[in-house]
């Protein structure tokens, strides 16, 4: 699981820090003290989870949340509140916040929160793979043989730990037009393939340059997303089959091991990491075509 926490108060931030740490309950990705750059900072390093808390000088957490939230962010939220106000706390549950936890700060009820909040993002999380594997059920072919091109696409960024992500699906879409082209050896320039794919979906062209930018954001923020969670694997341990096979196939691997040095020292990333998206794209095509043909 993927932290970043939100107070103004550095000491707030340091004892969740410590608590997710020594509990085993996941990495913290960032911290902030809740100024206005904190927004960027979220969806730059896409949390499963954002720590928040209620009352800050610049932005009030429930005013964070929605703006968090129009803006695309699909993480959870917890909020931090020394406020016992039934109004305000009916308030942030309907901006999105899952649990509250209160101030001062208590070890074992942020521990008990954070795990009851784990498990309904794992809850979420196998119910949308349920879903999806459910609506390749039942096809009136019975002579279609193999998995479809969206259950490998989907079944390989499970495994990176992206298949929730918003990029996940211009990935998908990305796959079945070079698919269509069949461009086994390479791919297109990143901008000429991202308009074939909005052209595709039916964006008009007016409105290309826009949605172009957008897709090329979400799916570097799906792909540091998948570095952090195999780079957290690796952390644990590196025989782990994910990290094996993954790691070195689609990214640069002194990044997946700068990252993995950075977890287990329990450092805060000083500098973004480097995404190579054109690789990514390439190893991600020929592998779900390796995995189509497998399966013939």
């Amino acid at each position: 699981m993927r932290y970043f926490i939100i107070d103004d108060d550095k000491v707030s931030r340091s004892m969740l820090k410590s608590i997710i740490v020594e509990q085993r309950l996941g990495i913290v990705v960032g911290e902030s003290d809740g100024s206005l750059k904190t927004l960027e900072q979220v969806h730059t390093l896409s949390p499963n989870l954002v720590l928040i808390d209620l009352l800050m000088p610049e932005m009030d957490g429930i005013e964070m949340i929605r703006q968090l939230k129009a803006q695309g962010f699909r993480g959870q939220f917890v909020m931090l509140s020394q406020v016992v106000n039934k109004e305000m706390v009916g308030e942030a549950y309907q901006a999105g916040v899952e649990f509250f936890i209160h101030k001062p700060i208590n070890r074992i009820e942020v521990e008990n929160v954070l795990r009851q909040t784990i498990e309904k993002i794992q809850l979420m999380q196998s119910l949308v793979t349920i879903r999806d594997t459910l609506s390749y059920i039942g096809s009136p072919s019975p002579q279609k043989v193999g998995r479809s091109l969206k259950e490998v696409v989907l079944s390989i960024l499970q495994d990176m730990g992206i298949a929730g992500e918003n990029g996940s699906a211009d990935m998908l879409n990305i796959m079945e037009v070079l698919t269509e082209q069949r461009s086994d050896a390479a791919i297109p320039p990143l901008k000429q393939l991202y308009e074939m794919v909005a052209r595709k979906m039916g964006v008009a062209e007016s409105e290309l340059p826009k949605e172009v930018k957008a897709m090329e954001q979400r799916i570097r923020r799906s792909i540091t997303v998948a570095i952090d969670h195999l780079a957290s694997l690796g952390a644990v341990d590196y025989t782990i089959h994910e990290f094996e096979y993954y790691a070195p196939r689609f990214f640069d691997f002194q990044e997946i091991s700068t990252r993995m040095k950075q977890i287990q020292n329990e450092e805060t990333p000083n500098r973004p990491v480097k995404v190579q998206v054109k690789k990514f794209l390439l190893m991600l095509y020929k592998e779900t075509i390796e995995q189509q043909n497998n399966f013939l």
